[in-house]
């Protein structure tokens, strides 16, 4: 298990946390892993959100190089209502 926390939220409620993706090397990628926040969970980690039907909630690299979750074309921080410093963990 990989444990981390929010440490931003971006402009659109895209939760940023704190998990660098060299932390994520090892990590499946598929649906065996589990990405929680704050009680919400999503399986898999993915590349981006692209391809990603609207209302879903996921778990993806950013592009500054670590794990952030999101509500494809909504506002996650708002809608979970999480903040920073709420825990996120990663198992498998």
């Amino acid at each position: 298990m990989i444990e981390g926390h929010v440490v931003e939220i971006g402009s659109s409620g895209v939760l940023i946390t704190g998990v660098t993706s060299a932390a994520l090397r090892e990590v499946p990628r598929d649906d065996q892993t589990i990405v929680c926040c704050n009680e919400h969970e999503t399986p898999g980690i993915y590349d981006g959100t692209e391809g990603h039907p609207e209302s879903t909630f996921i778990a993806y690299l950013g592009q500054q190089g670590t794990l952030e979750l999101t509500i494809v074309g909504m506002n996650a921080s708002e809608l979970l209502g999480i903040k920073v410093g709420m825990p996120v963990s990663i198992r498998w």
